[in-house]
């Protein structure tokens, strides 16, 4: 007599599943795309910097301290791409991450397979997560080399907006934190993004949700007698990245709005995981 076994399946190693993970998000054509529009964003700013700087001196306010002082522009480019084109970015991540995968019927087979609730969101927060780091990282890479070739000045030094001088090295590192605090703010955009994603099967209605909500919040900060919602916008803080081009280093607004997307990233997660647990394959 043979004996029956019974052949439990075997969850995948975790790496293996972020690794595959991180191969789709970044073999689609429209994130590619989307990569390289950021990173020409640096470039035009450059472009018309370097212009304007030949024809008419040097120009007024954020984008005309990028004249003459190429290490401006990195963190230029990553305040004015903050605004709606790093979150549209984010946002239309996660909606292919659950609500595509939903439309598309693929969705299915992964809740099926054995590979588990919580991990299968954290596959799907992990890819956002890669797209919000890419899209940075060609923001500040290629701004860094398009102010130092295309705009030049100062020797490789950053001069503050507070008329300080910081050397190439020190220069580099404020736009590293710039990076990181840009990021977090964008992790907190993901955080919510999915966890719309995972309410619906459509994902122009996660465009539209996220997009939507970042407008009215940042209409809503615009009105001096609702001041009092200012801590509760997650759009409240998003000038703060400017403060890395002063001296010394004021670090209270990024962190204030550091907090304040944590605090979205654990509400956008926690609606998340309760509604993956409770989805039907």
């Amino acid at each position: 007599m043979s004996e029956s076994r019974t052949l439990a399946p075997t969850a995948a190693p975790l790496g293996r599943l972020l690794a595959a993970e991180v191969r789709w998000v970044l073999r689609r054509p429209r994130t590619l795309v989307m990569l390289g529009l950021f990173a020409l964003i640096p470039v035009l700013i450059a472009i018309g910097v370097a212009v304007t700087d030949r024809r008419a001196g040097p120009g007024r306010g954020l984008i005309g301290a990028v004249a003459g002082n190429g290490l401006v522009l990195p963190v230029v480019a990553m305040t004015v791409a903050l605004a709606l084109l790093l979150p549209l970015a984010v946002a239309m991540a996660a909606a292919d991450a659950i609500a595509g995968e939903a439309a598309s019927g693929t969705l299915r087979g992964l809740l099926l397979a054995p590979v588990g609730r919580l991990r299968l969101v954290g596959m799907k927060a992990f890819g956002v997560l890669v797209v919000a780091v890419a899209a940075v990282l060609a923001l500040a890479v290629v701004g860094v080399l398009a102010g130092l070739i295309v705009v030049g000045g100062a020797g490789g030094q950053l001069v503050t907006l507070s008329g300080t001088t910081l050397g190439f090295g020190e220069a580099l590192g404020r736009v590293a934190i710039v990076a990181v605090w840009t990021v977090g703010q964008l992790a907190a955009v993901g955080a919510v993004a999915l966890a719309v994603s995972a309410w619906t099967e459509h994902p122009l209605v996660v465009l539209a949700a996220v997009l939507g909500g970042l407008i009215v919040f940042g209409v809503l900060g615009a009105i001096p007698a609702l001041d009092w919602l200012q801590p509760y916008l997650l759009t409240s803080g998003w000038s703060a990245g400017v403060d890395a081009l002063r001296d010394p280093l004021p670090l209270a607004g990024m962190l204030d709005a550091t907090g304040r997307a944590l605090c979205y990233v654990v509400v956008g997660a926690a609606a998340t995981v309760a509604r993956m647990l409770r989805r039907d394959a």
